[in-house]
């Protein structure tokens, strides 16, 4: 048989159609209405009370807006929540911007440096590659935001706003990336040119008083030392006058961020559980917090997470919100689309072989506020997340117990609710991930 597309092939395709049953009023749904419209299941109703046997109390959603740092806006939440409750603050929320700021910066120096220490290897390499083809993202995991927050602080939104740059991304990401590809470039001409590690350096140096100019124009440079004021719920007036973010930190906030670890639930094949993985190419923050994750199976994946907010904790979690996923009712069923049916064919595809073929990604990370059980087991879940109070409810989402099975990945669990071998394992030595991998 021939490897190319004969007519005759076509012919065949085309009787194959037509003998499809519901063929052409199938055609037309998705012509006037698209694919998910038509394949989507019953809408759900957000007036009817979403309700939990488990939740956590807690205020406004937060906004990210058109910028990737989901992953920030859900960290800053975990935090907010309870610094909220012990202090009484309502609706308090802390800035994104002024640890976006120093992200980006982080991260404009560890490609740098990657560049410095792969400048004898090709181009063509596949870890330059990949490196060149995305300098520098908003994009990030829980390990980044700790490592940051423990470095500089943070800061209340009043006193360290959002910008229009750090609201809508694209035209600081194009800038940022532009101008490291061209920095990447003299990089490597000076080091062909037998520059000195120690030269590079100092050019580098150089590079990155540039990015930080940039980013002071995108952010504002980061405040430090401020004025914080706020009324508790009693109506008592509080002003700590010229503190520092990391004094705020300390005071306002005040957790060990390594009694928390990240948690993972993938069965692809090559990945064990009760076994740590890294991912050095996104340890944005050099000498800092790097990023870590133990592998564990589902079922005690799950069990932690009821575990934690029936302790009265929010979650950070990393999922692929884009699967099975309606933004404006706020609904997060597995199985929403029904493409199988839709197509007659079969879209059916098992977690292990969607991690392995680059179908299953982490492509966004939210808040798990609380969680529902009927005889102990979970029937769907509460998510907080970070697009504003127009989607949804409120701006919060409601997960069923399949989504959750199929779709979240990570989670961020104290350490004091390990059990024995899950404790255990975070001392096995860590598997080093490429940057291609799809956990990254």
């Amino acid at each position: 048989m021939s490897k190319a597309v004969s007519f005759d092939q076509i012919q065949q395709f085309k009787q194959d159609l037509a003998a499809t049953p519901a063929s052409g009023a199938l055609a037309r749904a998705v012509q006037n209405v698209g694919i998910y419209a038509a394949s989507h299941g019953q809408f759900e109703d957000t007036d009817t009370p979403a309700v939990f046997s488990d939740e956590i109390e807690t205020g406004k959603v937060t906004n990210q807006k058109k910028s990737g740092r989901c992953w920030m806006f859900s960290e800053l939440n975990t935090m907010r929540h309870d610094t909220a409750k012990r202090f009484g603050i309502k609706d308090l929320e802390f800035s994104e911007a002024y640890l976006a700021f120093y992200d980006r910066l982080e991260k404009s120096n560890l490609f740098l440096e990657r560049i410095i220490a792969s400048r004898d290897r090709p181009l063509t390499d596949r870890v330059v590659a990949d490196l060149i083809g995305y300098p520098n993202g908003d994009g990030g995991q829980f390990d980044n935001a700790a490592a940051l927050a423990a470095k500089y602080g943070i800061v209340p939104k009043s006193a360290q706003p959002e910008t229009f740059s750090s609201s809508q991304t694209s035209e600081l990401n194009a800038s940022l990336n532009l101008k490291l590809r061209k920095d990447a470039s003299e990089l490597r001409a000076a080091a062909a040119d037998g520059a000195s590690e120690d030269d590079l350096r100092a050019k580098k140096q150089e590079q990155l008083s540039t990015i930080y100019r940039i980013l002071a124009y995108a952010y504002g440079e980061p405040v430090q030392q401020f004025d914080f004021e706020y009324r508790d719920k009693d109506k008592q007036f509080h002003a700590d006058r010229n503190i520092t973010p990391k004094e705020f930190y300390a005071k306002y906030v005040g957790w060990d961020l390594d009694e928390y670890v990240t948690l993972v639930s993938t069965p692809e094949p090559g990945k064990e559980y009760y076994q740590t993985y890294t991912l050095p190419s996104q340890n944005t923050v050099i000498e800092g917090r790097p990023v870590k994750m133990l592998n564990v199976p589902h079922d005690v994946f799950t069990k932690l997470a009821i575990k934690q907010i029936q302790g009265g904790d929010t979650i950070w979690f990393g999922n692929d919100v884009l699967a099975d996923m309606d933004r404006k009712s706020g609904t997060l069923h597995g199985g929403l689309f029904n493409f199988s049916e839709l197509f007659n064919a079969d879209f059916s595809f098992d977690k292990g072989n969607r991690f392995a073929t680059g179908q299953a990604e982490v492509s966004h990370a939210m808040t798990l506020t609380g969680v529902n059980l009927v005889d102990g087991k979970p029937t769907q879940w509460k998510v907080e997340n970070s697009w504003g109070s127009e989607n949804g409810r409120d701006g919060y989402f409601v997960a069923d117990k399949q989504w959750f099975d199929d779709y979240v990945y990570e989670v961020v669990i104290k350490k004091s609710l390990l059990d024995d071998k899950t404790r255990a394992a975070l001392a096995t030595e860590p598997v080093t991930l490429p940057s291609w991998d799809n956990l990254a």
